[in-house]
């Protein structure tokens, strides 16, 4: 029985093909789990894109994501994922850059990628240089950091809540509500080896009463 999942064409001589038409634009090339990566310099991206787009037929642009890896120098990789109709076949492009070096927009070339370039920036705080409309997409009006960073807090900065007494929505900064709790792990059936707050007026030894027994039960 055949596989379910739609069937790509293969990678052979993908590489060579791309490398003689990308020339020094391309800083790296290689394969890895069944997928072609191409890692492009970011002065070179919109030129390298276009001959991409139609000389070597990668019509469409499927999406645009971020990557961070904080220990690197230039922390983010912005991945181009293109699909060609005409030969079944897919790849992916890699430019890395850094949260001051701008990411030439690819706008030009699919005007979709506006959309896709708003959701980077505000998931990385990664720019577009040449973007006309490079504003938040995902996150609130006056939402503060990149919560997709690797080094951004789990917490967050702000939360937002109903207020009953201003009837609207408020921000607030993020305030734990308590101190993160001690847990003994003490098994339920043998009781703690502690007084819980008000058990002091009815002392007993510790660990749930035994249940009395029916001829033991007072009349």
């Amino acid at each position: 029985m055949g596989s379910p999942h739609p069937k790509f064409a293969a990678n052979d001589g993908v590489i060579d093909t791309v490398k003689a038409a990308l020339g020094e634009r391309l800083a790296a090339a290689f394969e890895h789990v069944g997928e072609i990566r191409l890692d492009v310099k970011r002065e070179a991206l919109v030129e390298a894109l276009r001959i991409l787009r139609d000389d070597l037929h990668y019509q469409q642009l499927m999406e645009i994501a971020g990557v961070d890896y904080p220990d690197r120098a230039e922390r983010f990789e912005v991945v181009y994922c293109l699909l060609s109709l005409t030969k079944n076949h897919r790849l992916r492009v890699h430019v890395a850059t850094d949260e001051v070096q701008p990411v030439p927009s690819v706008t030009s070339l699919w005007p979709v990628a506006g959309w896709l370039e708003r959701e980077v920036y505000d998931m990385y705080g990664v720019l577009f240089e040449g973007n006309a409309d490079l504003r938040r997409i995902l996150t609130d009006y006056g939402f503060s950091g990149h919560p997709q960073r690797k080094d951004f807090p789990l917490t967050g900065f702000v939360e937002l809540r109903y207020s009953e007494t201003e009837k609207r929505v408020v921000y607030e900064t993020v305030q734990l509500a308590q101190d993160f709790r001690t847990f003994d792990f003490t098994s339920p059936w043998e009781g703690a080896d502690y007084v819980l707050p008000g058990d002091e007026k009815a002392p007993q030894a510790p660990g749930a009463p035994t249940p009395l027994k029916a001829d033991e039960v007072k009349k």
